[in-house]
């Protein structure tokens, strides 16, 4: 059996409530999603800055929940946030799961200069990849280089950012 990868997302209302979601792939690029699982949550912990895998975390768990074992994490932001390994929401991820991470942010962080740009899609503006957990930082950019999807973001991501915001329901799939 292929390894089960999965890309997470959480999006938090005015009210204190969030929704997280999951995409579930076989491979690597996520060229073929397996499952993809949402878990709403009735309240989170306020905003802490420099503390937001606190807010995170406990909506991450929720829907990891539903999804099968995974042997690597794909978030939305960075893994650690510079040179030295100050950890980011993707290396408490790495840690409280036991999973290799792969951060993958649309901005700049001042501080990452050892983030892999990556350019996808003929755009110019890169992504930022950084890993927490055991995995090789050049391996990771040419994982999200490889991704499925022909725009900036990986189409997984895409999905699973609009899973998170409640644009679209999970789409039942079965293997």
């Amino acid at each position: 059996m292929s390894p089960a990868v999965g890309a997470v997302d959480v999006q938090y209302a005015d009210s204190g409530r969030a929704r997280a979601g999951l995409v579930v792939g076989d491979e690597l690029t996520f060229d073929t999603v397996v499952a993809e699982h949402v878990a709403d949550i009735a309240r989170t912990a306020p905003y802490e800055p420099g503390a937001l895998y606190r807010r995170e975390l406990p909506c991450i768990t929720a829907v990891l929940e539903f999804g099968p074992p995974l042997e690597l994490l794909v978030i939305d932001g960075y893994a650690t946030l510079d040179p030295d390994g100050r950890p980011g929401l993707g290396a408490h991820a790495a840690e409280a799961f036991r999973l290799p991470v792969i951060g993958v942010a649309k901005t700049p962080f001042r501080g990452a200069t050892h983030a892999a740009e990556v350019v996808r899609g003929g755009g110019s503006r890169p992504l930022y990849v950084t890993t927490a957990g055991g995995v090789d930082l050049a391996e990771a950019a040419q994982m999200v280089s490889a991704m499925a999807g022909p725009h900036r973001i990986p189409a997984a991501l895409a999905r699973v950012d609009r899973l998170a915001r409640g644009r679209e329901q999970p789409e039942l799939r079965m293997r």
